[in-house]
């Protein structure tokens, strides 16, 4: 099996692709003795699981005329695995949803829970993958941009703000803790964002994943630190952010370091295990590889040390030959309402019609 991964990193105007041999992974901890372009699904299993494309070919491309390029790569359109859903609810159905998960944070079974849901759009064939990323990265400047076609997985174009976990040296890491949305409108699309002002729930959000990813932190490393809350823009959105940098003991797995941040309260909930749980057993469609996380993994480059830049695939779509399926979510908690979380996905579903 081969596959093709083409990424660009938030701020460059250079793109990486990947090709190369597919792999096939059931466990985060399994990534800490591999180095690749990996694709990670909500919830790794059989069906959808965690895919790695060892570099056969890694190659910069200097600028987006040169994607083309990447066309040498096994063709999108006959790549496709994973099936897609059968039926698809709209706004009564999750109305349905929302009650459903929100009355158990009423009941204080979970202090927060993440509810998601996906739309299809008709894919007519005029738009290429390539196309459309080339798209993404000419809008989306501030964004990470990857798409990613491989037998297991199918073809996925992502344009998400969410970093993972970075490191450009191999000893020196970053992550984030980003929760909270707002949409900017009129006069604030040409701003950043920073006059705004933050609802209480917004902050109470973004608060519940920065205490968890500190806490994640805990069991590593002493050598920590947190900067944040600040206001940050992605597309017509603007998000809380907080920013971890970090070092690690040299014995340190990665893959622990994943399993032990992945899925974030940020596409997840709390506490995680039932309320990943939950999200498995209640949500109205499967999420697949949507709110995992793709990049370069300890990433070999010519003269340059692997490096690792993981994202969390947010404002992402499965492409199919007939169909393009767009997936958003948004964090719940006691005071959500349920036409204010769907304005919400509705926003974020934008980032990806857009390039439709």
């Amino acid at each position: 099996m081969t596959g093709y991964a083409i990424y660009r990193l938030p701020h460059q105007r250079s793109c990486t692709l990947i090709e190369g041999s597919v792999c096939t992974l059931l466990h985060c901890t399994d990534l800490s003795s591999q180095s690749g372009f990996v694709v990670t699904p909500f919830l790794p299993s059989d069906h959808t699981p965690i895919t790695l494309i060892k570099p056969e070919k890694v190659e910069a491309l200097c600028n987006l005329s040169a994607i083309e390029l990447a066309d040498t790569a096994p063709s999108p359109s006959t790549l496709y695995a994973i099936q897609p859903p059968t039926t698809l609810k709209g706004k009564d159905g999750y109305a349905v949803d929302f009650a459903n998960f929100h009355a158990q944070l009423l009941s204080g079974t979970f202090r927060k829970i993440v509810l998601a849901r996906c739309v299809a759009e008709p894919n007519n064939g005029t738009l290429t993958p390539m196309q459309l990323f080339q798209r993404a990265c000419q809008r989306y400047p501030r964004m990470f941009i990857a798409l990613v076609s491989t037998p297991t997985t199918g073809t996925w174009l992502t344009a998400t703000p969410e970093l993972l976990l970075d490191s450009d040296d191999n000893a020196h890491w970053r992550t984030i803790a980003l929760a909270g949305t707002m949409k900017l409108e009129a006069h604030q699309l040409n701003s950043e964002g920073e006059t705004l002002r933050w609802s209480t729930k917004n902050i109470e959000e973004q608060r519940l994943v920065a205490t968890y990813m500190a806490e994640s932190l805990e069991q590593f490393t002493a050598d920590f630190n947190e900067e944040g809350p600040r206001t940050v823009r992605a597309a017509n959105l603007v998000h809380l952010r907080s920013d971890f940098t970090f070092t690690l003991p040299p014995a340190t797995g990665i893959g622990h370091l994943l399993h032990a941040l992945h899925p974030t309260p940020a596409v997840g909930g709390l506490p995680k295990h039932e309320a990943l749980q939950f999200i498995a057993a209640n949500e109205q469609t499967p999420r697949l590889y949507y709110s995992g996380f793709m990049g370069p993994l300890l990433l070999p480059h010519p003269a340059e040390t692997p490096a690792t830049h993981l994202y969390v695939s947010l404002r992402c779509m499965n492409i199919t030959p007939h169909t393009y399926y767009l997936y958003a979510g948004g964090g719940l908690l006691k005071d959500s309402t349920m036409q204010q979380e769907w304005q919400e996905t509705e926003a974020k579903l934008e980032t990806m019609r857009t390039l439709l």
